[in-house]
């Protein structure tokens, strides 16, 4: 890991490259997405509802502005995990995706699932952060994130780094666990805490941040009770499969994310925190 990296990039870093979160990650959600779901029902599983949220945000993307209409759009992924987003919108549309994300063994896994589907040429992975991209100005048609800017020590440079990459006419589309506009890090210890965080945005300040940066949000679907239920199923599929995930996974992990889920549910129910699908657009002048 470089030593460029803030130290709450490199906190998250080193927590998704241990081996207890990579199993985690892959036994629950599957292996695809590591990000909140939109369910449809109390059955649905966690997987099905992941890739709905990548869908959604698909829809919330539209068709962003382009000075080629001959070319394909350039996607860049902040906080890309395995990769399911960006397969996903390889797998839709003529698009080319560069990966931004500093966990080496998400990073390689990512990889090694694109090589299988046959998009190592139009998915390109770097282990880098999206506090400092590795890619020229006014190279992205879209700025796609979620549920990763929270891992971030400084998200307003994160928003200066999206408007930066966008080209004239481009969007932004994110997710971020958030606290609820008004609500102070003092009320929210106990997850910070577990996160290694100081405080979590919230969608005023994400508006304000992208403002200052030149962007203007054009859209914000609240959807907080997923957040609730996403992580109440997490917690409950986490108790039923105990058994099993302790032999890869060590008891210790499993009770400490036992009780971090239950701190995300316990915020969300007491209105405490947000989720939902944001889109940010950088003006054509």
């Amino acid at each position: 890991m470089t030593s460029t990296y803030s130290d709450a990039a490199s906190t998250a870093a080193n927590y998704y490259d241990s081996d207890d979160a990579d199993r985690f990650y892959e036994g629950i959600w599957g292996g695809e997405d590591i990000h909140i779901g939109l369910y449809e029902s109390a059955e649905e599983p966690i997987a099905i509802a992941s890739r709905r949220t990548v869908d959604a945000l698909i829809a919330l993307m539209g068709e962003p502005h382009s000075s080629d209409a001959s070319a394909p759009l350039r996607v860049v992924d902040f906080g890309s995990g395995y990769g399911g987003a960006a397969r996903r919108l390889c797998g839709r549309a003529e698009i080319r995706v560069d990966a931004i994300n500093i966990s080496a063994v998400e990073n390689n896994r990512h990889r090694a699932l694109n090589q299988e589907a046959g998009l190592s040429e139009r998915i390109r992975v770097h282990d880098a952060s999206f506090e400092a991209v590795p890619l020229p100005d006014g190279c992205a048609d879209v700025i796609w994130s979620q549920d990763a800017i929270l891992h971030s020590g400084d998200r307003r440079t994160v928003m200066r780094e999206a408007a930066r990459l966008l080209k004239p006419g481009g969007v932004m589309v994110m997710t971020d666990p958030m606290a609820a506009d008004g609500v102070n890090a003092d009320s929210l210890t106990a997850i910070l805490d577990r996160i290694h965080l100081a405080d979590l945005g919230s969608p005023e300040r994400y508006q304000h941040w992208g403002s200052e940066a030149g962007l203007t949000r054009t859209a914000w679907h609240d959807h907080t009770p997923m957040l609730i239920e996403h992580y109440s199923r997490v917690r409950l599929e986490l108790r039923r499969r105990r058994k099993d995930l302790e032999s890869s996974i060590t008891p210790d992990y499993l009770e400490r994310m036992d009780a971090g889920l239950g701190h995300w549910v316990d915020g969300g129910k007491a209105g405490k925190l947000s989720w939902g699908l944001m889109r940010f657009s950088k003006p054509l002048k």
